[in-house]
């Protein structure tokens, strides 16, 4: 096994989980993380100095943080781990990413790709504003920073994670002026039978809502048409119920919002997977089989970069994926752990199809986005100029619109923008989502400065130098 290099992209459940079964078989991968500790976003490490307990910052979830936590620690000495390590690009047998500053190149044998997932944004009218940020900018702010985004927040949107970061907000003791979801009343209530297959999460997600209730927190569903009001920062939002012309206004100074999440992919992409459209999470993900096998020989998927499922069916997945490594490497695997693994993870999916019925997609919202709002912040075009260039140039492929205005063509690479860009472009042609197709990937796939190559070449491959550069669009939007 001397020839065998492994490395694992990502350290979040999928990650870690992986690394340990590919550990306990005697390899030694290297794990990649852009974050300074392993955990992923959902169980994303704080400072040591941060003054909150764990159970206070996990809720429900502190037990499985802190096993999760103690895993990576355990792993450390068995691993090659290299935590503030951006991934920026890969292809066949070399990663590259940006460390300390500087470029490097990472080779691999087998690759496992565990990239997570990022908020899916719908933007509105003011989401740009100073103190609008997505769900996933608003717990990173709690959970790593140890601040609120406000001092009276709203989060908007729909899918748990919506209700997960009110409740944490209000616990922490922000104040939490409304929870507005596009998704009904009558949504989640024909969810109900689906989501009794696993009635540990039911019974969070009910409490939840009924703690946010208790505490006098206003949930309104079947919210449409959001709206921030505000010059140099937020002062209001506005909303409008479904089927109703009554515009509501409530003073904030913080909003947080998000459409539940959506995969990263890009790496996938640029490996050559082959892609295949899920209906249920509305984009093209990478081919994979029950193990998690891409169709790029050599190459593992797992986690919510292939597909969301949360955090339990990634930890099954990155395991899953381990062993279908080790068994294409020659190896025994253990036939009994696996089918209970695979039975698991069935078991998941039918859940996560009821969650998807709970809170569907709004899929209205590509009729109701006004002309002059920016849809893509990188390049700053507007929802307009889109339909402008459709109309015009008889555009009718992603990729296509990206050529004639830019579109995804920023610093994000339509990380932030590519979603509500192809809903658009299918509503404004009649097609399907899924026949408009996918935005490439591009390398890099995050920002990476000219210095770190300049530091890189100057200081050779043994020399780290600090390079100072902004190199993350996660936070505030």
């Amino acid at each position: 096994m001397s020839a065998v290099l492994p490395v694992i992209i990502g350290a979040g459940p999928a990650g870690l989980r992986a690394a340990s079964a590919l550990a306990e078989a005697g390899l030694r991968p290297v794990l990649l993380d852009e974050s300074p500790a392993a955990g992923g976003q959902i169980y994303r490490q704080p400072p040591a100095c941060f003054g909150r307990s764990r159970k206070t910052l996990y809720g429900f979830e502190h037990k499985k943080a802190q096993a999760l936590h103690a895993l990576g620690a355990r792993l450390e000495q068995r691993l090659d781990y290299r935590s503030g390590a951006l991934v920026w690009s890969a292809q066949d047998g070399t990663v590259s990413t940006l460390s300390d500053g500087r470029v490097q190149t990472v080779p691999y044998t087998h690759l496992i790709v565990a990239t997570g997932a990022t908020d899916r944004v719908l933007p509105f009218p003011g989401w740009l504003t100073p103190g609008v940020y997505t769900l996933g900018g608003s717990q990173v702010a709690l959970k790593y920073q140890g601040c609120s985004i406000g001092k009276t927040v709203v989060f908007a949107g729909t899918g748990p994670l919506l209700y997960l970061v009110a409740y944490q907000y209000a616990k922490a003791g922000v104040c939490v002026a409304a929870v507005l979801d596009t998704a009904q009343a009558a949504n989640r209530r024909a969810a109900l039978p689906g989501l009794l297959r696993a009635p540990a999460l039911l019974t969070k997600g009910l409490y939840y809502m009924g703690w946010l209730k208790a505490h006098g927190v206003p949930i309104k569903s079947g919210v449409r048409q959001l709206g921030v009001l505000g010059n140099d920062k937020v002062e209001k939002i506005t909303w409008k119920q479904q089927g109703a012309d009554v515009l509501h206004e409530l003073a904030c100074d913080a909003v947080g919002f998000g459409y539940a999440l959506r995969s990263e992919t890009q790496l996938a992409d640029l490996l050559g997977c082959r892609f295949n459209f899920s209906g249920s999470d509305r984009a093209w993900l990478p081919e994979r089989d029950a193990f998690g096998r891409a169709s790029k020989s050599g190459v593992y998927l797992a986690g919510d970069g292939a597909g969301i499922g949360g955090a339990d069916a990634a930890e099954l997945s990155g395991e899953l994926a381990a062993y279908a490594l080790l068994q294409d490497l020659g190896n025994d695997i253990p036939a009994a752990r696996v089918q209970q693994l695979s039975r698991q993870r069935a078991a998941m999916t039918k859940v996560r199809r009821a969650l998807d019925h709970a809170f569907p997609f709004p899929e209205d919202w590509a009729a109701q986005a006004e002309d002059d709002m920016v849809i893509c912040r990188c390049e700053e075009i507007r929802v307009g100029q889109l339909r402008e260039a459709i109309r015009f140039y008889g555009v009718s492929e992603i990729n296509r619109l990206k050529a004639v205005c830019r579109v995804g063509m920023g610093r994000c690479q339509g990380r932030v923008c590519g979603a509500a860009a192809i809903e658009l472009l299918a509503h404004e042609t009649g097609m399907d989502v899924a026949q408009v197709g996918r935005l490439r990937a591009q390398a890099p796939i995050k920002p990476v400065p000219v210095s770190a190559f300049a530091v890189t070449h100057m200081a050779g491959s043994d020399t780290p130098r600090q390079a100072t550069a902004a190199q993350r669009g996660d936070g505030n939007v």
